[in-house]
């Protein structure tokens, strides 16, 4: 399977960059790529890696996901993992990087995602 990368802009200057499909040693790059496109273009307030369609990532994956957060770093943007997929979720917790990714829950799939509370 091939990956894609849709990218958009959120509200409150968040943009979303989504990944589908696997992030391997033939295309990880890919990922490092378009958040630095993303910085490129004038750096948003924050940069939301949207996971919940990765269905796989090997090592060389997870250290590309590590060289983005280090990109957006660089430009004083914070880079997020959101909605990770149960495989991501997993090769995130087991190399001890969910921490650095902000802590996210995984992405249930078929499961209706609790809504933000309203006042």
């Amino acid at each position: 399977m091939t990956l894609s990368i849709m990218t958009s802009t959120l509200a409150g200057d968040v943009v979303e960059v989504s990944p589908s499909g696997e992030i391997d040693v033939e295309n990880a790059y890919e990922i490092r790529e378009a958040v630095g496109e993303q910085l490129a273009a004038g750096p948003p307030g924050r940069i939301e890696l949207n996971l919940q369609n990765v269905t796989f990532i090997d090592s060389v994956g997870i250290s590309a996901l590590v060289a983005a957060f280090q990109l957006a770093a660089v430009s004083d943007v914070k880079l997020v993992v959101t909605r990770p997929s149960r495989f991501a979720h997993r090769q995130l917790w087991v190399t001890g990087l969910l921490g650095l990714f902000g802590n996210p829950e995984p992405f249930a799939e078929g499961k209706a995602q609790p809504a933000a509370a309203s006042s």
